[in-house]
């Protein structure tokens, strides 16, 4: 029988409307200290000395892009971007499989979180997550915008559901998956179910694939990016692959945060999608990341995957023993000037973050128009020796959109949507590398932060509006003479190298990378960016 404290039963739509039946008790909207006490006592997590709850997420200590699939359906399967990133689930095994998971709820707990996702009242999409894990409740709870009036709690229609059960693994044989993971997102059906892995960032993606795929129609152009504002009330957005800084970057004390991840540009501005933050932390430092920092310390913040001494209750951020990808979920508030609404004016500035561990470009650049279209749908940045099984020497990732995993339609709608906004707007462009100087990885070293910082805070400031520029014969990148806070040598990567022909030849090379896959794009974009690496 249900049972439900009142604080958490404002709600007029039970889980019965999503098909969950004979279940044992529902959470809805159960607050953090309810969570907590709920997934100790059900020995999903422990409680840190300092505060946050620390978590395993089991086997999957990240996305299993492998085994996300969207569903052939009439009213989407034109517009999808069919191929190895959005794989084809038949309608039928999603129905049989759903049944199945709805099956396997029965008879347990069920925790709710209803939210929004979206700040802008015009665009933000009602969704309704139920998992069968606490923690991933409280998970829900900070990644996203909670709902704080009671009332408007108790009118909460969903749009959308999400159904997470981490537990609940798919039969390869008769549910036509990969492996007994899976995340399928049924657009016609407005649902996503999710199985077999318990890390966290599934929730989160294919809620922002789900934005991917509903926003463009409504000339909103959705982003894999962060968002802070001046105190001239200038505002910024960063894009960025994982480790390359996005939110390292954007957590600017200096700066408001809008949001460390994913956003909409509309024709009123830009909006966080979120209402959390996913904080990549492993070998977190207090003095070059403190704002972060201090969130890991913090009650209310889920560390998945982080050690910890199971005596003391102490964490250790710089123990990679079961992951180099560990993360913090924590609400946008523990960030000091965080946005009160999550929505700011048009962006001056566009910051494009790559970590290049071929130590080939340089760490500032500004790119015109058409330059930031291309390297808007190249997506670059390198995976070094530790990151992944099998890696030796640095690789590089071409993932379009900084985002090929989350985008539901092809990459040059986005890419249109990007030059029409840059175009009405007047926004300019940089392009950021925080990889390699001296030489590659295992050679040179990375670029301090503290550098970086003051790139990025020079950019956004003017401070090089009056700076000669001189173009970098390799990829055409016009690259400031001087910049504030910044030894002048570190500006130019090859003046940096010892050997000058070793650098020249590992330009080509990644050059080379670049135009091989820039080839799946060059039919579809204008004759200006086709011809950005000549």
């Amino acid at each position: 029988m249900e049972t439900c404290d009142r604080p958490m039963d404002s709600r007029k739509v039970p889980v019965d409307a999503q098909g969950i039946v004979n279940y044992t008790r529902v959470f809805y909207n159960a607050p953090t200290p309810v969570l907590y006490e709920q997934a100790i006592k059900r020995q999903e997590g422990l409680l840190a000395r300092s505060g946050p709850l620390v978590v395993r997420t089991g086997a999957y200590t990240g996305r299993a892009p492998q085994d996300k699939f969207l569903v052939r359906e009439p009213s989407s399967e034109d517009k999808i971007w069919w191929g190895p990133v959005n794989r084809a689930f038949d309608p039928e095994d999603f129905d049989k499989l759903e049944a199945r998971l709805l099956a396997y709820l029965q008879g347990r707990e069920i925790y709710v979180q209803d939210c929004y996702v979206g700040a802008d009242p015009k665009y933000r999409v009602a969704v309704r997550i139920i998992t069968e894990m606490a923690w991933q409740s409280l998970f829900a709870r900070n990644m996203f915008i909670r709902l704080r009036d009671r009332t408007e709690l108790a009118d909460f229609q969903p749009d959308y559901t999400v159904i997470a059960a981490p537990h609940f693994r798919a039969s390869p044989e008769g549910d036509h998956t990969r492996s007994g993971a899976f995340i399928i997102e049924h657009f016609g059906k407005q649902r996503i179910l999710i199985g077999g892995t318990g890390y966290g960032g599934e929730i989160k993606k294919s809620v922002f694939t789900m934005m991917n795929f509903i926003l463009p129609e409504k000339g909103v152009f959705p982003m894999h990016c962060s968002a802070n504002v001046g105190p001239n009330g200038h505002s910024a957005i960063f894009f960025g692959l994982s480790g390359t800084g996005k939110t390292s970057l954007s957590a600017d004390p200096h700066r408001t945060l809008v949001g460390d991840d994913e956003h909409g540009w509309s024709d009123n501005g830009i909006f966080n999608f979120e209402g959390g933050c996913y904080a990549k932390v492993i070998r977190l430092s207090q003095e070059a990341e403190p704002q972060i920092y201090r969130c890991t310390q913090r009650f209310g913040t889920v560390l998945e995957n982080v050690a910890i001494d199971t005596n003391t209750r102490e964490i250790d951020l710089n123990d990679d023993s079961l992951t180099e990808n560990t993360r913090a979920a924590y609400p946008l508030f523990f960030i000091e000037n965080a946005s009160a609404d999550g929505m700011a004016p048009h962006p001056k500035d566009i910051v494009m973050l790559t970590c290049d561990a071929f130590g080939v470009l340089p760490p500032i650049a500004r790119l015109q128009p058409h330059e930031a279209m291309f390297h808007f749908l190249s997506g670059y940045t390198a995976k070094v020796a530790g990151t992944e099984a099998g890696i030796t020497e640095p690789q590089a990732t071409f993932s379009t959109c900084f985002g090929a995993p989350f985008m539901a339609l092809p990459p040059p709608v986005y890419a249109e949507l990007l030059r029409r906004r840059m175009e009405a707007h007047g926004a300019r462009c940089w392009l950021i590398n925080t990889g390699w100087t001296q030489g590659p990885y295992g050679v040179g070293h990375r670029i301090p932060i503290a550098y970086t910082r003051a790139m990025v805070h020079a950019a956004l400031n003017d401070a090089l509006d009056t700076v000669a520029f001189h173009k970098e014969p390799y990829f055409g990148l016009l690259v400031p003479e001087e910049c504030p806070g910044v030894p002048k040598e570190l500006l130019t990567p090859a003046a940096t190298w010892q050997d000058l022909r070793a650098y020249e030849n590992q330009a080509k090379h990644l050059k080379g990378l670049f135009r091989k896959n820039f080839e799946q794009y060059a039919d579809h974009v204008d004759p200006a960016v086709r011809a950005v690496l000549g």
